[in-house]
């Protein structure tokens, strides 16, 4: 991970259902960093594909990847710590956004299946179906031990979640 007083780049990272808007936002509300929801980044042939059900190959994905990567890079660059949403679930995937700057930390977040598609089935608007969850299962590659990250169980509340990743930091809340 980055040095003291250089800039930090949380990931909060995993499969569809996880939780991952959720513990970002209460991330970027207690740090008051920059955040950037990954989805957003997604060129429309990526959503088109997802919302048909079509899993993302590695071809589809790796401009999405670099254009995060690059959003870290220039929040680094001005000395802005930052927030992100990413699936990144392999550990190719999470290669490329750690080109961004060497202050990448991923929060992993992970939960049982049946609770996972309980929430997927529950959300309303988003364009990823329950049917591509086993797919997305089915890449996950963990971290790795050498991979500067914490996982975090999701059967917790959120702010359970975001009080861990303060604490695990020593990352101080602004007031």
């Amino acid at each position: 991970m980055s040095t003291a007083g250089s800039p930090r780049h949380l990931i909060v990272m995993g499969v569809s259902g996880s939780g991952k808007s959720t513990v970002a936002a209460g991330l970027q509300q207690r740090l008051g960093w920059p955040f950037a929801e990954g989805d957003d980044f997604h060129p429309p042939a990526n959503v088109a594909k997802m919302s048909a059900g079509t899993p993302l190959r590695d071809e589809d994905r790796w401009p999405w990847l670099r254009a995060l990567a690059g959003w870290i890079a220039e929040h680094d660059a001005r000395g802005e710590s930052t927030v992100m949403t990413c699936s990144a679930l392999r550990r190719v995937y999470r290669d490329v956004l750690r080109r961004g700057s060497p202050g990448v930390y991923f929060v992993h977040l992970v939960g049982e299946q049946a609770l996972l598609q309980e929430r997927m089935g529950g959300r309303e608007g988003h364009y990823m179906p329950l049917t591509l969850l086993q797919s997305q299962l089915g890449t996950l590659e963990p971290l790795a031990p050498d991979e500067a990250g914490l996982v975090c169980d999701v059967s917790r509340a959120p702010e359970e979640i975001t009080a861990e990743v303060l604490a695990h930091l020593d990352l101080p809340a602004r007031a």
